[in-house]
């Protein structure tokens, strides 16, 4: 299946936030981060992210349907480029797209300069990640008793 990359529109905001939600649903159960959660987001936290110049949000289409969404903030002065939030809804995790997906991304702005962060509980995203060349930067955040962020860069 050809997995494609569709630049979202500022329009899309409510689409966008409402794929994010049930993307992050279970996480936001398990973890309990109420404060940190994208599944916790207003609509108008989504507007105002979508309309700054140097974040970009794009669909991950799979026979055009939206299986997930990513974004990508670049401030182009040199500083690193940030992929977050990455995520494929359930129903389709486990295909590969979210790995080919990253692969078109990084076409687009370059392969390297990137950084992340991940939930270090979630083996399958740090798997995710450092099977495509990123690498944990030691840095840690502990956001509560359940959940610590690590980050990584490429």
């Amino acid at each position: 299946m050809q997995v494609e990359l569709k630049l979202a529109k500022q329009t899309e905001a409510a689409e966008i936030l409402a794929l994010q939600k049930i993307a992050f649903r279970d996480m936001l159960q398990r973890y309990q981060d109420y404060d940190t959660s994208p599944a916790n987001q207003t609509l108008e936290q989504m507007q105002q992210r979508c309309s700054q110049k140097d974040r970009k949000y794009y669909f991950i289409d799979v026979n055009d349907i939206h299986v997930g969404v990513l974004r990508v903030t670049d401030r182009k002065d040199g500083s690193l480029k940030r992929l977050s939030p990455i995520f494929v809804l359930p129903q389709f995790q486990g295909h590969g797209y979210a790995q080919k997906a990253i692969r078109q991304i990084e076409k687009i702005y370059g392969e390297q300069g990137w950084e992340l962060d991940t939930i270090l509980q979630e083996e399958k995203l740090a798997y995710l990640y450092e099977k495509m060349g990123y690498k944990k930067t030691g840095k840690t955040r502990v956001v509560n008793s359940r959940m610590t962020l690590v980050f990584y860069e490429k």
